[in-house]
């Protein structure tokens, strides 16, 4: 993880099968670029690709934290049955 807690880094360490590449806003500083340009936007066609690419990494994000959450459970509860 390269010394960072940071969702991106710690991904690929817990949940190797996620991944944020491919996508057109692929991190958090994309993201608020991209949320910007969408408040300014004024073509209804850009505001969709721009709301869609957003929507997919708010997707990915979360089901990230989530399944970190599940494996960093699952390592805590097969400590706790070892020591029993």
């Amino acid at each position: 993880m390269y010394g960072s807690y940071s969702i991106k880094e710690v991904l690929p360490a817990i949940v190797p099968d996620l991944s944020f590449q491919g996508l057109n806003v692929a991190d958090g500083q994309m993201a608020m670029l991209a949320y910007h340009e969408m408040c300014t936007a004024d073509d209804p066609a850009r505001l969709a690709v721009i709301r869609k690419d957003l929507l997919a990494y708010c997707e990915l994000d979360t089901l990230a934290m989530v399944r970190i959450l599940e494996e960093l459970v699952a390592i805590v509860l097969d400590g706790y049955r070892d020591k029993e």
